[in-house]
């Protein structure tokens, strides 16, 4: 009797706590997982090399990194060392830790690698009730990628439509923790610090610290997280 063979998804995979449980999601589904990653000239690697235990750590078929220096253009806190990460707490607007046209630029090489492995499935663990603002992770980002993606491949024009698959979108971050952990996602792997040091170390004042460590409070974890302050 033939072998039937494993469903595949492509992960973009931050190695954050969302993009963490979103990978953790694909795989509770049973897909065979190929993560991607993107050195696209954050402030740091240690998120990438987060990204690579995550990675291992769930499982995953396979995770590549691709460098991509968007960064070269500026304009957001995360990318030009002359922009301060803001640290006095989250505030209304979109804040200067947007990278301009970031999710747009990581969907786009993951529906390339998707095309190409015959994958029918993206996850991207964007979040639109406890984040920074930002306009690409929206409801509406998501369904009108997911379109463009379907008029844009040769994959879908012969049949086979492309799903983008954005599970998180709706959950509160307290939500998606008590998710990963019924999972058993280690969230001591993760990184999600706008500015963490060299080992990794939260600095515990950026947006993304205090989002995280809210939601853990909330849903009655234990925060497993490395701080330099707090």
């Amino acid at each position: 009797m033939a072998h039937s063979i494993q469903k595949r998804a492509v992960v973009l995979l931050s190695g954050g706590l969302d993009s963490a449980t979103c990978l953790g999601l694909a795989r509770a589904e049973g897909f065979a997982c190929h993560c991607l990653s993107v050195d696209y000239g954050q402030r740091h690697a240690a998120e990438l090399t987060a990204a690579a235990r995550v990675a291992k750590s769930l499982g995953a078929a396979e995770h590549r990194v691709v460098h991509l220096d968007i960064g070269q253009f500026g304009g957001s806190a995360l990318t030009d060392a002359a922009i301060a990460v803001p640290t006095s707490g989250v505030a209304p607007g979109i804040p200067v830790t947007y990278v301009p046209a970031r999710n747009t630029i990581m969907l786009a090489l993951a529906l390339g690698w998707a095309e190409i492995l015959q994958a029918r499935d993206i996850f991207v663990g964007v979040n639109a009730v406890d984040y920074s603002g930002y306009p690409d992770c929206r409801p509406e980002f998501i369904r009108a990628f997911e379109t463009m993606a379907n008029l844009a491949t040769k994959a879908a024009v012969e049949g086979h439509p492309l799903k983008l698959r954005a599970p998180l979108i709706d959950l509160s971050k307290a939500e998606i923790i008590r998710r990963g952990i019924a999972l058993g996602i280690d969230y001591s792997l993760t990184v999600s610090c706008y500015q963490a040091d060299a080992e990794g170390r939260a600095c515990g004042l950026c947006d993304a610290c205090r989002l995280r460590r809210e939601g853990f409070t909330v849903a009655g974890q234990p925060d497993p997280t490395r701080y330099r302050s707090v």
